[in-house]
């Protein structure tokens, strides 16, 4: 468990199965959706923090994982303890507390836009009707409360004048792909790097679906080449042999948002890495992984400029120090009008998270 803290304060005021069902979570995400090998290092720090006891032992502690649906039995011959679809909806609202839980939490969401007369909640604002207005947006209360004043109690008279629509601003939708770098890299160095960027996605997804309900997300991976993830698989996410195929993962970001008909479209890039490869024309892998290569550079920024021309911005979070592939980063960004964040580990949540609630949404037209 090498780079993996744990605090040895342990709540008094929690059962030994909520104690070590924190743990749990944590620890699966680790290792990848490995729940046998999750098991082990809790067994470990059973052990040293002495979290069980004579009267509530681990093997109960396992077995009310299963009882309580987290985990399931080997099935279709596979041979291993699987997690249930219950742990996995319950990854990702750990994800999001952990991440996220220093920001005050709301409702779900809305992003704001200048325009009016959408389908939002009522917000207090109202105006006088005009033609072409939805008959849903008119408040009745005012709308006769004002044909009183008009035309007096006997004549009780409701016409077009006297009418109030609520002028409630249009709720914009946003369409989002998140991009993970999964190369080698990603675990090099001592430092595993890949783990906070799967619980970011995690908390992203689970915020995103219940905060923003009528917005998007998409996970996509990429290494020498990229492809769509469910946010089902990320848990079980690894990183691989790979270079680092920036240009394929902006292809597919800019391809399945371009099948988008929400207003707003944007691209989170995770990575700590440079790029390092390309696919030519005839299916080939050009690599060069000795400094930032001109020719994968150059096509870099043509993917930086074809997604501004499509008003899509890039906002990239580069979890790595170098200050060449900072530069880089910052000259991609500048390029695209993009955000380029330089961040390490424990910020990075909180600087998706802040950038998502906080960027300045384009209008509908």
């Amino acid at each position: 468990m090498n780079g993996i803290l744990f605090s040895s304060k342990i709540n008094q005021k929690e059962t030994p199965f909520e104690t070590l069902l924190g743990l749990f979570k944590e620890v699966i995400v680790h290792t990848s959706g490995d729940v046998e090998e999750a098991l082990d290092w809790l067994r470990q720090l059973d052990e040293h923090y002495k979290i069980t006891n004579e009267e509530y032992t681990f093997e109960d502690f396992v077995q009310e994982l299963k009882d309580k649906g987290y985990i399931r039995e080997p099935r279709n011959g596979d041979g291993k303890i699987g997690l249930t679809a219950k742990a996995e909806n319950s990854l990702r609202k750990a994800a999001m507390d952990k991440i996220f839980g220093n920001f005050q939490k709301g409702t779900s969401g809305q992003h704001a836009s200048n325009k009016f007369g959408g389908q939002d909640e009522l917000s207090g604002d109202t105006r006088a009707y005009e033609f072409g207005d939805a008959l849903d947006k008119v408040q009745m209360t005012e709308s006769l409360k004002n044909a009183l004043i008009h035309n007096g109690s006997e004549e009780l008279t409701l016409t077009s004048a006297n009418l109030v629509v609520n002028d409630a601003p249009v709720s914009t939708s946003v369409s989002t792909v998140l991009m993970i770098d999964i190369s080698h890299s990603m675990i090099l160095y001592g430092e595993d790097r890949i783990t906070p960027a799967k619980m970011v996605a995690m908390a992203m997804a689970e915020w995103i679906t219940t905060k923003y309900p009528k917005d998007t997300l998409d996970i996509i991976v990429y290494g020498n080449d990229s492809w769509p993830i469910s946010i089902k698989e990320l848990p079980y996410l690894q990183v691989g042999p790979y270079h680092t195929n920036f240009v394929a993962g902006l292809e597919l970001a800019l391809d399945i948002l371009r099948r988008k008909r929400t207003p707003n479209k944007q691209i989170f890039n995770i990575t700590d890495g440079k790029p390092s490869c390309l696919i030519e024309p005839d299916g080939t892998y050009y690599k060069n992984s000795f400094g930032l290569d001109p020719y994968i550079v150059g096509k870099c920024m043509d993917m930086a400029a074809k997604a501004k021309r499509a008003n899509i911005k890039v906002n990239s979070f580069m979890i790595a120090k170098d200050a060449y592939l900072q530069h880089f980063i910052k000259t991609f960004s500048e390029l695209n009008g993009g955000r380029a964040y330089y961040t390490g580990l424990g910020k990075l949540g909180e600087l998706l998270f802040a950038d998502y609630s906080n960027q300045k949404k384009r209008h509908n037209k």
